[in-house]
């Protein structure tokens, strides 16, 4: 008799555990279910400031498995379907079809929870007006670029630095728009230290962006047509013909909520290793509305990134399909680009370590991507956190041009590892002069930080 596995979230994290419990058994064992509200399934959101830009030519490129595609693998994914409550004792969902409103109960053997996040929205005058553009979903991304077709003027203001609102103000830099970014931190980008972040505005600034910090938008002001016109401040009005909203996401669990499943200090799905809901034994949940552990910190940490998602899935997918997978957690890294300047980051900020009650030092030094000799070396900036006492690796930040960003990855496993700054000094890094210098810019830090250990005793 077979089962019936329920997927809340058509997107990376539903559609992942859904495929590889599908690889794992077949539609005479495992009946699958999977609800979507949206119009796509499985796309790159990450990809959305790149289609948005031009860089990406079509909204399709973004799309890795079409409905059609999941259906013809034996999924039975129903596009444009609202779940509306989760019966936990029942087992059963409530879908809403969007199209006619009518409803229904589906039962479930096994359920996973992939409702994603839903962006950050203040209730602020003005904030639904036309021309005024969140960029989450690929509807939101077409919205946009219909938006930017329906006006001739050419003044855009972003609100918000982080990773969306730094990719956004590039997008629009590269359609011929005038680019203000407001935000409310002391620098952009916010995962990144101050000192960090400064290197940062320094090269918005440079490249015709405006970056306006300390700036707490209050209202939209709108025209006669109802159109946005301006974003205020507590200070000034920026003339606006398209707003984007860049502020950030929260994980979107009103129905986990609503369902008594558990959630942490910051909204997020509580699961084990094996991405099951804590307490129940049938329930998995994985993506944007999870937290996950920080093996740095050691505590339960919100971090929405795709690459998590599609880990999360492949996990789920396994224990749903009789095998055995677990997510140990996460290290926090992330890169990201703004123009020509690359920024990453893994591990912890100096914020987050005194948060943690970690005693730290910290190193930065400047170096370039290459052997400073070759033709495109490139200045590059590290900073590096370690633990005082032991030497442990704790964090890693580094904005510099090409080959910068991806450096992080060393750091990255190294976190993971556990080294010390001490023993990565040792890494046997691949060297050449079109690569690296001699000594590569994370080795460079690594053997100041060690030095600054040793300084403090």
């Amino acid at each position: 008799m077979s089962e019936r596995l329920v997927v809340i979230g058509g997107d990376a994290a539903g559609m992942s555990a859904a495929s590889q419990a599908r690889r794992l058994k077949g539609p005479e064992e495992l009946e699958i279910v999977a609800f979507e509200r949206g119009h796509f399934s499985s796309y790159s959101a990450c990809g959305i400031p790149y289609w948005v830009g031009g860089d990406v030519a079509t909204r399709d490129e973004l799309i890795a498995r079409s409905p059609a595609e999941h259906r013809e693998r034996a999924i039975d994914l129903r596009m444009r379907t609202e779940v509306a409550a989760i019966d936990v004792d029942g087992q059963r969902v409530l879908a809403r079809d969007l199209a006619t409103g009518g409803e229904t109960w589906t039962g479930f053997d096994k359920l996973v929870v992939a409702t994603g996040a839903r962006p950050k929205r203040p209730a602020l005058p003005g904030i639904d007006a036309p021309g005024v553009h969140g960029v989450q979903t690929l509807d939101d991304g077409q919205a946009l670029l219909d938006s930017l077709d329906a006006t001739d003027g050419r003044r855009a203001v972003v609100v918000g630095a982080g990773y969306i609102g730094v990719e956004m103000a590039e997008a629009l830099l590269h359609r011929g728009y005038e680019v203000t970014v407001l935000h409310r931190g002391e620098q952009p980008m916010a995962t990144l230290d101050p000192d960090m972040g400064r290197l940062v505005h320094r090269a918005m600034d440079g490249l015709g962006i405006t970056t306006v910090a300390s700036a707490e938008v209050t209202k939209i002001l709108t025209g006669e047509d109802g159109r946005v016109r301006a974003v205020a401040t507590d200070g000034a009005e920026y003339p606006a013909d398209v707003v984007v909203l860049g502020m950030g996401v929260v994980p979107e669990t009103s129905l986990a909520r609503a369902a008594g499943l558990p959630l942490g200090t910051h909204g997020g799905l509580l699961t084990d290793l094996a991405m099951r809901v804590r307490g129940h034994g049938n329930i998995w949940a994985g993506g944007d509305c999870v937290e996950v552990l920080d093996l740095v910190s050691g505590r339960e940490r919100y971090v929405p990134l795709g690459t998590h998602a599609n880990k999360h899935g492949q996990v789920i997918g396994s224990n749903v399909g009789g095998d055995y997978a677990t997510f140990p957690g996460v290290v926090g890294t992330a890169v990201s680009k703004v123009c020509d300047l690359e920024l990453a980051r893994t591990g912890l900020r100096e914020k987050d370590a005194r948060e943690v009650g970690l005693k730290y030092v910290t190193v930065t030094v400047e170096s370039t991507s290459r052997a400073g000799y070759y033709p495109g070396a490139a200045a590059m900036t590290v900073k590096m956190l370690a633990e005082r006492r032991t030497g442990r690796l704790l964090g890693v930040q580094i904005v510099g041009r090409e080959g910068a960003a991806k450096r992080v990855d060393i750091a990255a496993v190294a976190l993971t590892a556990g080294m010390t700054v001490e023993r990565m000094t040792a890494l046997d890094l691949g060297y050449a002069p079109p690569f690296s210098p001699v000594w590569d810019p994370v080795l460079v830090a690594a053997r100041k930080a060690t030095a600054a250990v040793r300084a403090a005793g």
